[in-house]
């Protein structure tokens, strides 16, 4: 009986949170593009470059930063919910790109989607193993790869409006 109770919250809890994903996806779809950037927080992006570039491009001092200096670059717990809530913000400014260019704006935003969703894994991860208490040998892994997504995204974004709208460019680059 206490099985089935709990599959069935956690089924509930499944539904909920992909609803919840549904309906704020479908918000910001609907925001124009100076809504979409007063929307995102301000991130340092010194620290996530930090971050992203130890893993991404390892060097001979790959193992120098260590785990509490990447959790200060990140700005702890919450830097790392405003990239993630950020993480969303720019998809669906990669998506306002298939108003005028459909291929490339549809290919871009399901890249950035992918990002999207490894650097909300990493995110929930740290976010589990710091209030649960389990094993916290993995956070810096997911310091890792919650930074590089992130870095990854803003990239992409920023790649793609440079080719694609110069006038909107400068005033993304200054928000991001």
């Amino acid at each position: 009986m206490a099985t089935v109770v709990m599959l069935a919250l956690v089924t509930v809890l499944l539904g909920s949170a992909l609803l919840h994903s549904y309906i704020s996806a479908n918000r910001l779809a609907r925001c124009s593009w100076d809504e979409l950037l007063g929307k995102l927080h301000p991130i340092g992006s010194a620290g996530i470059v930090t971050v992203a570039m130890n893993h991404l491009v390892p060097a001979k001092d790959q193992l120098e930063l260590q785990p509490e200096e990447m959790w200060n670059l990140l700005g702890g717990l919450e830097g790392l919910q405003q990239m993630r809530e950020n993480g969303r913000i720019l998809i669906a400014l990669a998506s306002y790109v298939e108003r005028w260019n459909y291929e490339e704006g549809v290919i871009i935003a399901e890249r950035m989607r992918r990002d999207g969703l490894q650097l909300r894994r990493a995110v929930t991860r740290i976010m589990l193993e710091t209030f649960i208490g389990m094993k916290q040998v993995r956070i810096p892994f997911y310091l890792h790869e919650a930074a590089s997504s992130y870095y990854l995204m803003r990239q992409r974004l920023l790649a793609l409006y440079q080719t694609n709208h110069a006038g909107l460019y400068p005033r993304l680059v200054e928000v991001l």
